[in-house]
């Protein structure tokens, strides 16, 4: 089943962002190679694609996980989780309608 893992970053936490983020893209590019990734991707914090020093308010990212427990697990597991980027991470079950 595919879930949505909904991420809010903690004030302040390009700089950490940054620092986590070979990592946790390292993390989203074997999800890709498996064949489980929908789509991945943050929020800028200003309507741009590259938000430069305003940074980021946190992530969206859907994928396969064969339960809500796993699609959780992995989402504590996030690189950005342990570096306190962060704030705030919601998993919840996803049916993709369109495109189809």
């Amino acid at each position: 089943m595919l879930y949505a893992i909904i991420s809010e970053d903690a004030t302040d936490s390009l700089e950490l962002r940054m620092a986590a983020r070979p990592a946790h893209v390292k993390r989203l590019q074997e999800l890709q190679d498996a064949g489980r990734l929908v789509l991945a991707g943050p929020h800028p914090g200003i309507d741009s694609d590259n938000p430069g020093a305003a940074g980021f308010t946190g992530s969206l990212l859907v994928a396969e996980f064969e339960t809500l427990q796993d699609a959780q697990q992995w989402a504590d597991a996030d690189p950005y989780r342990d570096a306190n980027v962060y704030s705030k991470i919601t998993v919840k079950p996803f049916k993709k309608v369109f495109p189809q």
